[in-house]
């Protein structure tokens, strides 16, 4: 099983930080690290983690942080990746900060693999969707916990 070495969580939390109700509404609570916030896309044909930065409103694009908060957001980047590729196993994984919908900062951590229901499309652009069951979520998000050293509550 894939182990992460501990990291501090050395970030505090910009004041009255309020996760956008979009990236709340279609995910799971998995945790916090390092003044982000992991969600799991609650579409159990893609492993999609969302990282969302605790950043002040006006902060959208990863250009936009100081070095060495840029530094802590890449370094969780690649340890919720190298969680997504040892959990679920996937041909690709796809990393993408875009948000031209939610302008809320957040990073999409998805696992492809060939022959799923959007490949080799996009998973924005694809309908299909089927909910994670409740016992599956459950034991991805303690699987988070220990591997990525996650706080538990908002």
């Amino acid at each position: 099983m894939f182990q992460c070495p501990a990291m501090p969580d050395s970030s505090p939390r910009p004041p009255a930080f309020t996760l956008h109700p979009r990236l709340a509404a279609g995910s799971h609570w998995l945790g916090r690290r390092q003044g982000c916030r992991l969600l799991l896309k609650d579409n159990a044909l893609f492993p999609w983690i969302l990282i969302v930065p605790e950043v002040s409103e006006g902060v959208e694009d990863l250009h936009q942080l100081d070095p060495d908060r840029y530094r802590q957001v890449m370094e969780l980047v690649r340890r919720v990746s190298q969680f997504v590729s040892a959990q679920f196993q996937p041909d690709k994984l796809n990393v993408a900060c875009i948000g031209n919908q939610v302008r809320q900062m957040h990073i999409h951590i998805v696992g492809r693999s060939e022959g799923d229901a959007a490949w080799p499309g996009t998973v924005w652009a694809s309908e299909a969707k089927s909910l994670w069951p409740t016992e599956e979520v459950e034991r991805i998000r303690a699987a988070a916990r220990v591997e990525l050293e996650l706080e538990p509550d908002s």
